[in-house]
């Protein structure tokens, strides 16, 4: 079977233009209402009777088990998959694992150490900034293995000095994939669990006889792993909730037309939700990116899905300019951005919002993706507005550093006293006033 995919044609200067762009990127995150009901069962059920719960949810949806000893992967079953892997690919996960190391210890040293100071009357203010105790996260498992969320949500976590990290990962029909669990084992995971799904949420927000509760949940997952971590945020943390993936190229026709179209290939060959876009001032190239399109398109294993998306989601936008590009861009405010570009640094100061900005036309966003460094976990559906990606930061909180000073106590005192009489809280300002020399 052939199959054909024709993204959107849009230009800038078309009537009608700002409604048929927000119209391509509409994505509701609501979730479908069988779905919620459905997820609030089973976090009910697993809050309740725990382990049980989980082996009968995963009976039914993964795999089949009799207890759930046979749901725990152990340390020699991650180091066994990790030997057991080609020496190419024994070798790329660790340059990959490293690589996600070097870069989250030098944001860990940038922005994640605690620091204080004295003013002039002897006081100390500070931050103390410590890790999370204990972080589960959440590997997909369904319609493809990927060992390269358990490196991007692990390792930030290991440099952070997360105390226990729990991998959760469904296998359906009990398969277990080798690269998966060799990542576990590269990346130092603490413990592994066969499971996945709402019950999996469920069963590391509120712990169960087995599987220990954590402070926070990362990682992505289908629409029912999204809408339980939604309703387990407050018990514990969440990283975000997920939509489904994107790029957006930023080219100026300086780059080959077929690395352009397999980007946006990259990207769809997620699923049929995934949204590839490509804003661009010359049409001619434009012309020529289809054309790549067309000829490439059949040669994927995964071109079902790539049309799919391609013709549901993707676009291709003509626009005055490079300046008006980066317009758009930033109203899109994409999960991944590539500069297709001769002279990308030209165009980056002004795009303000994206997830991840992907330099000039060796910048493939499949590097991101696995081994240049900086984490793959991002913003998706505009939230690159004010979010940012997974980092070291997810995995500490801080606490605020006050000791005052007798000196400083008779200053702050004052001043503390007189806010809390004027917001009529008497206790407050005594307690203020109690310090205060006569």
């Amino acid at each position: 079977m052939t199959f054909s995919a024709r993204p959107l044609r849009l230009a800038t200067t078309d009537t009608g233009f700002d409604a048929a762009l927000a119209a391509r990127l509409h994505w509701s995150a609501d979730t479908d209402a069988g779905i919620e009901e459905a997820v609030a069962s089973i976090l009910a059920d697993v809050r309740q009777r725990g382990d049980a719960a989980v082996l009968q949810y995963t009976n039914r949806f993964d795999m089949k088990a009799d207890s759930f000893a046979q749901l725990e992967l152990t340390q020699a079953e991650l180091k066994a998959a990790f030997d057991g892997l080609p020496a190419k690919q024994r070798d790329a996960l660790e340059q990959a694992a490293s690589r996600v190391r070097s870069y989250h210890e030098a944001q860990k040293k940038a922005s994640g150490e605690s620091w204080s100071y004295r003013d002039a009357e002897g006081t100390l203010l500070g931050q103390k900034v410590t890790p999370l105790d204990r972080v589960g996260i959440y590997v997909p498992g369904g319609k493809a293995a990927y060992p390269s969320s358990v490196l991007m949500n692990a390792i930030p976590a290991h440099v952070a000095g997360v105390g226990e990290i729990i991998m959760v990962v469904p296998t359906p029909r009990g398969e277990k994939n080798p690269l998966v669990l060799a990542a576990a084992h590269v990346a130092g995971v603490t413990r592994a669990f066969t499971i996945g799904g709402a019950q999996a949420v469920g069963a590391l927000a509120y712990g169960t006889q087995t599987v220990p509760r954590v402070d926070k949940v990362t990682g992505p997952g289908n629409a029912y792993v999204a809408a339980a971590k939604r309703r387990v945020f407050g018990q514990v943390g969440i990283d975000m909730i997920a939509g489904p993936s994107e790029i957006l190229v930023l080219a100026d026709g300086s780059t080959p037309a077929d690395w352009v179209a397999m980007d946006l290939f990259s990207q769809a060959e997620h699923d049929e939700l995934a949204q590839s876009i490509l804003l661009c001032p010359d049409a001619a190239y434009i012309e020529q990116v289809q054309q790549a399109i067309d000829r490439m398109l059949n040669e994927m294993p995964r071109a079902e899905i790539i049309a799919k998306s391609l013709n549901g989601r993707g676009a291709l936008i003509q626009t005055r300019n490079m300046e008006e590009a980066c317009e758009i861009s930033n109203r899109i405010a994409p999960e991944h951005l590539e500069i297709a570009s001769h002279e990308p640094h030209r165009w980056e100061p002004l795009l303000r919002h994206a997830g991840a900005i992907f330099l000039g036309a060796y910048t493939s966003e499949s590097l991101g993706d696995y081994c240049a460094g900086p984490n793959h976990v991002l913003p998706t559906s505009t939230t690159a507005r004010f979010s940012s990606p997974l980092g070291v930061y997810d995995f500490q909180k801080r606490s605020s550093l006050i000791e005052v000073s007798e000196a400083g106590a008779q200053t702050l005192g004052r001043i503390a006293a007189e806010l809390a009489y004027g917001e009529g809280l008497q206790a407050h300002a005594r307690a203020a006033e109690l310090r205060l020399k006569p």
